[in-house]
């Protein structure tokens, strides 16, 4: 982060503006409405300050800005698109001690002017770091559209309770947990609707239950979230708003540091990622521990690589929690085979390669390779193999043992969907060789069949080997 993101508190406080043009109107505008005395010099002003010249808080005088005029204030903004006049804007600033700000020239830029999106009183700014503001500007009609004028009136009537809360729920964890429950449940909803009475009846209600003076409160729950392979735009809309709400966080090494990032700052995050022969907590201990937590009444985010039901032991994880009923929530993410194989341009399935697919690990719960020889070796279908890089020699010898032709198109996805994905392709006969000379750590996915082959064509993501990260322009061939 190249900059510290704040909200200045200019009410009543001196901003000055120098120049006539769009942006110093724009620049004006914002001061304004954040309730500051502006004062702005030029001669010329464009059309854009005819609704704000007769403001009671701007002050204009037509001549060029001076460095005494400067004194006092807290923001100076240039914006005369004069080089002198910027010049001379930046340093008398600095030499006030005054935040300066000039317009598209970056050396005379103490801060960034973001995107904003205004509910007040809830304000969201966005910047790119000035590396990139036409991106602000589209994220911001983004949000625009996304978040209704009813939030802005909805946090003043919240706001209304905030004494109230403060001084009945005791903890920041507490009080972030009873707004969230408000916002997102029925309080929330009801004052969306337009019902201004069920929204604060039932937003008292939720203040006598975290009081102690109601019914008891709930206790806590479990999100068992699939993160998908890696890349971080793969996850679900519905996983990334149970990631903003949990208390405390289990993920294992699968889950990439892109994603952990978009998980609430302050929650408690701990690792309890399996590696073969490395175990930093067996799965009973974490089934055992989501049950303690919960009762303690945390929200619980498990965050899984892949999709938690394949191959991701979700399955035992939500029996233990229903036998203690502990109310949970799952959501489902791309699994390795699908996002993987699309990032490296081999579909799974294919009318002249592969009619049928199947997923198959390569460890059983003692860790023994026990796999039905019969139903991998069956013709016209694809094999994804999970978590079978330790175990690739026995597969190639066993699936030639099994009758399959050596020469049968393989591959092997290394970090797929991710910015150090690597892929190499080759046959069931040589892939072990491959990827013994790629020194591929994983996780890894292998795919086997004839839908291989299409790779060269249809490859459209950039691996690591190409030295970028991205959409590759051009078809790609095999490694």
């Amino acid at each position: 982060m190249d900059y510290l993101p704040i909200f200045l508190d200019i009410t009543d406080k001196l901003v000055v503006v120098d120049g006539g043009t769009t942006v110093a109107a724009r620049r004006v505008e914002r001061a304004l409405l954040a309730g500051a005395k502006v004062h702005l010099f030029d001669e010329n002003l464009s059309d854009e300050f005819s609704t704000l010249l007769g403001h009671k808080n701007l002050t204009h005088h037509p001549r060029a800005i001076t460095a005494d005029d400067i004194t006092g204030a807290v923001v100076a903004y240039g914006a005369s698109e004069n080089e002198a006049r910027d010049t001379l804007l930046y340093t008398a600033a600095k030499q006030a001690g005054v935040l300066a700000n000039v317009a598209d020239v970056g050396e005379y830029c103490d801060f960034i002017t973001p995107s904003v999106v205004d509910r007040s009183p809830l304000v969201i700014a966005i910047s790119s770091g000035g590396t990139a503001p036409v991106i602000a500007r589209i994220l911001r009609a983004r949000i625009e559209s996304l978040l209704p004028p009813a939030y802005g009136r909805m946090a003043e009537f919240l706001g209304k309770f905030r004494d109230r809360v403060l001084a009945g729920i005791k903890g920041t964890t507490q009080r972030r947990r009873f707004w969230e429950t408000v916002i997102d449940g029925p309080a929330g909803d009801h004052f969306l609707a337009g019902d201004l009475e069920r929204a604060e009846s039932h937003l008292l209600s939720s203040l006598d239950c975290a009081t102690g003076k109601g019914v008891p409160c709930e206790q806590g729950e479990v999100f068992l979230v699939g993160a998908g392979p890696g890349d971080p735009d793969l996850l679900t809309f519905r996983a990334l708003r149970l990631m903003q709400r949990a208390d405390v966080v289990l993920y294992d090494r699968l889950v990439g540091d892109g994603i952990l990032e978009l998980v609430r700052r302050d929650a408690e995050r701990i690792y309890v990622g399996k590696r073969p022969d490395n175990h930093a907590m067996f799965q009973e201990d974490i089934s055992a521990l989501m049950v303690k937590l919960a009762k303690d009444g945390k929200r619980v985010l498990r965050l899984k690589g892949g999709d938690p039901f394949i191959f991701g032991r979700g399955g035992e994880e939500i029996e233990m929690l229903a036998e203690h009923n502990i109310p949970f929530q799952v959501v489902p993410g791309i699994t390795a085979a699908a996002g993987c194989s699309t990032y490296a341009g081999i579909p799974l399935t294919h009318r002249d390669h592969a009619q049928s697919c199947i997923f198959v690990t390569a460890h059983g719960r003692d860790g023994v390779l026990d796999l039905d020889w019969d139903v991998l070796t069956r013709k016209n279908q694809t094999v994804a193999v999970y978590m079978g890089l330790s175990s690739l020699k026995v597969l190639s010898e066993g699936f030639a043992s099994h009758g399959v032709d050596p020469t049968t198109p393989a591959a092997i996805i290394d970090n797929g969907t991710r910015p150090n994905q690597r892929i190499i392709t080759g046959t069931i006969k040589d892939l072990y060789q491959k990827a013994t000379e790629a020194e591929f750590t994983g996780p890894s996915i292998i795919i086997i069949g004839g839908v291989v082959t299409l790779r060269d064509k249809l490859g459209w993501f950039a691996d690591d080997q190409d030295g970028k990260f991205g959409m590759s322009l051009t078809p790609k061939g095999s490694l």
